[in-house]
């Protein structure tokens, strides 16, 4: 029973960390889509206003480079899982979800003004490129920790 419940709470982690940053890809992708559809009322730049909207959709691949991590390259995801690493996989999982949440939601809007700003002729596609991957460096600061703990918890 116990080895059961190792791995349902390791997979309620899983779900959490797919869930949570897929999510926030969501809505990242649609504030900044929103943005730009009524940008092109004004000024048609759709090649960059698809980058940018595009930009907060890698949260969500996060997520799911967070599960392969744990059933791939460091394969504990099996019934032989302990509680040890069931507590990983679900506190990377609730690390990287909630993270990834965030910093797609918060990049979207970052992209959106962006957009914005594009849609009233101002060059600034290059700049807000550039602030755009701000939020995103937290959520790959996820990825990274979920790669630790995953590496850590091979052993266990």
């Amino acid at each position: 029973m116990e080895i059961t419940m190792n791995l349902f709470v390791a997979y309620i982690g899983i779900a959490v960390m797919i869930g949570l940053a897929g999510v926030g890809s969501a809505f990242g992708v649609t504030i900044a889509g929103n943005a730009a559809l009524g940008a092109m009322k004004k000024n048609d730049k759709f090649g960059n206003f698809l980058v940018l909207t595009a930009l907060p959709g890698t949260q969500g691949l996060y997520g799911f480079a967070g599960y392969y991590m744990f059933q791939n390259m460091f394969p504990v995801l099996t019934p032989e899982i302990t509680g040890i690493q069931a507590a990983a996989v679900l506190s990377s999982g609730i690390a990287l979800g909630l993270v990834g949440l965030m910093s797609a939601i918060r990049q979207g809007q970052v992209c959106a003004n962006g957009i914005v700003s594009i849609g009233q002729g101002y060059d600034v596609m290059g700049k807000t490129l550039v602030l755009a991957v701000f939020p995103e460096l937290y959520a790959i600061v996820a990825l990274a920790g979920t790669y630790l703990m995953a590496n850590a918890v091979l052993a266990v």
